[in-house]
């Protein structure tokens, strides 16, 4: 089934208001009961495929994803030559960091991963760092230009 291109998205669900519970119901509760010990790589493996039936551009559309996804407000650090630093903040990820103390972030860790390789076209990997006392959480994302994408 075709997916209706992401502009349409955007207009057709960006004006209706929701409360973020519905999700984090779905992502704390439901998800990790559903697929157990394996949810985390499950859910990196998720991300993944979301980027491909999403690609996007730039950064600077990946940012707008996040925020329209309601996956936070996201901002890359230093970009070194094989890596990137990226925070994702705001109340949806401090309310996450709150209620649950420890939580995951590998379907945005997955999505960063396909997005960049996408984009770079080297082989990418992402990793959650620890989490800092701020309530952002951290990942870095790395590519291997000795494993070019044709």
């Amino acid at each position: 089934m075709k997916q209706p291109p992401l502009e349409d998205q955007y207009q057709m669900f960006g004006s209706i208001a929701l409360s973020a519970f519905g999700a984090e119901l779905l992502r704390h509760s439901l998800l990790p009961e559903l697929l157990g010990k394996d949810a985390a790589s499950l859910l990196y493996w998720a991300g993944k495929q979301l980027a491909r039936r999403y690609p996007l551009g730039t950064l600077d559309d990946v940012a707008v994803f996040f925020e329209r996804a309601g996956w936070g407000e996201l901002s890359t650090g230093e970009e070194r030559n094989d890596e990137l630093y990226i925070e994702l903040s705001g109340p949806i990820i401090a309310a996450r960091f709150s209620l649950y103390g420890s939580c995951s972030f590998q379907l945005e860790a997955g999505f960063l991963t396909q997005q960049i390789e996408q984009q770079k076209r080297f082989v990418t990997e992402a990793v959650e760092l620890p989490p800092k006392r701020d309530g952002k959480a951290r990942i870095l994302v790395k590519w291997d230009r000795k494993q070019a994408i044709e």
